[in-house]
């Protein structure tokens, strides 16, 4: 029998915390050599694009497939999203399908969380800090999220070239987090008011001048993923100390640091560690208040196949779900 999730179900068991403390796990893993992640593999049909995203964790007994597909005209010509996905889970010990879940909140919420777990090692840990985010979409909600779950945050400001998905930013994440949240009137404003920043837009170009940044801050670069684009100037690359995703995905996908490679301002040993290397102690992280830390996400299939078991296991337990025979 295969157990059959859609969004409201997934929604129904999955809890940032959880995703934070799963995914922290799974880069422990990817860290300590009991995971196994190929790179994500593309197909391009004439309309658009499939992403086949396939990773197993030993200790976690997670083995799964995420497939994600691009199809900008879905919403003219079917009324369908232009971005569906699905995450096909299997019982390591046969190989059978043994979940079949929608994929669209499980990657928001996993992708708020491993920003989570970077910013539980590389932030500051100080009562009453505030955090900005730039960007107003679902990531960005997602983004802050995480931020409140491990750290003391009180006052959150928003950024985005719309006012009015700012505006209901500050709405639903105020009411949703019981902390105060604001529209920042520049990104300026989020440079000398906050000791985390989250960059969760699909901006090409970058965000803001890396020589403002203060010392001590640590940012969240979430929403540029392919090698031409970037949210983060070649100042605050320069400035940080970079932690990864994963070395060989920053280095194939990433814009913010390939394109400071290119350019000759820095090279590959600026990467300094990747994030599950820190998890388990094996790269120092901060060592000191003053500086700048950066995590760069490009998002990795062990983070589905970790939150994709969590969910699976959840709703076994809470009878959530429909079984079919295949």
């Amino acid at each position: 029998m295969t157990l059959i999730l859609n969004r409201d179900d997934v929604i129904s068991v999955l809890t940032m915390a959880d995703a934070i403390e799963a995914v922290e796990a799974a880069f422990a893993e990817l860290a300590r050599g009991t995971a196994v992640l190929p790179l994500r593999n593309a197909i391009t049909p004439p309309d658009g694009l499939a992403l086949y995203m396939p990773a197993y964790l030993k200790e976690m007994g997670a083995l799964a497939c995420k497939v994600v597909t691009v199809y900008k005209n879905n919403p003219r010509d079917f009324d369908m999203p232009t971005t569906i996905g699905k995450v096909l889970l299997q019982d390591p010990r046969t190989g059978d399908v043994i979940c079949i879940m929608d994929g669209g909140y499980l990657t928001a919420v996993r992708t708020g969380a491993v920003s989570g777990v970077a910013t539980r090692y590389l932030a500051k840990n100080e009562k009453a800090m505030c955090v900005g985010v730039f960007g107003a979409g679902v990531q960005a909600k997602m983004q802050l999220w995480a931020m409140c779950e491990v750290r003391d945050i009180i006052k959150a400001y928003v950024h985005d070239i719309s006012e009015e998905a700012a505006d209901a930013f500050v709405r639903e994440m105020g009411e949703k987090l019981s902390i105060e949240v604001v529209r920042a009137s520049s990104g300026q404003e989020i440079l000398e008011q906050c000791s985390i920043i989250c960059t969760a837009t699909s901006s090409a170009i970058p965000l803001f001048n890396g020589e403002l940044l203060r010392e001590g801050t640590h940012i969240n670069g979430i929403g540029s993923h392919t090698p031409g684009a970037r949210e983060l100037d070649t100042a605050t690359i320069q400035r940080s100390l970079f932690v990864g995703d994963s070395r060989e995905a920053c280095l194939k996908e990433a814009g913010d640091i390939i394109i400071p490679i290119a350019e000759g301002s820095v090279n590959d040993d600026h990467i300094f560690a990747e994030l599950g290397e820190v998890i388990v102690g094996q790269k120092a992280g901060r060592v000191a208040s003053s500086q700048i830390t950066l995590f760069k996400s490009n998002g990795l299939a062990i983070q589905d196949a970790a939150t994709a078991k969590i969910i699976y296991n959840m709703a076994v337990k809470k009878g959530i779900g429909t079984q079919i025979r295949i």
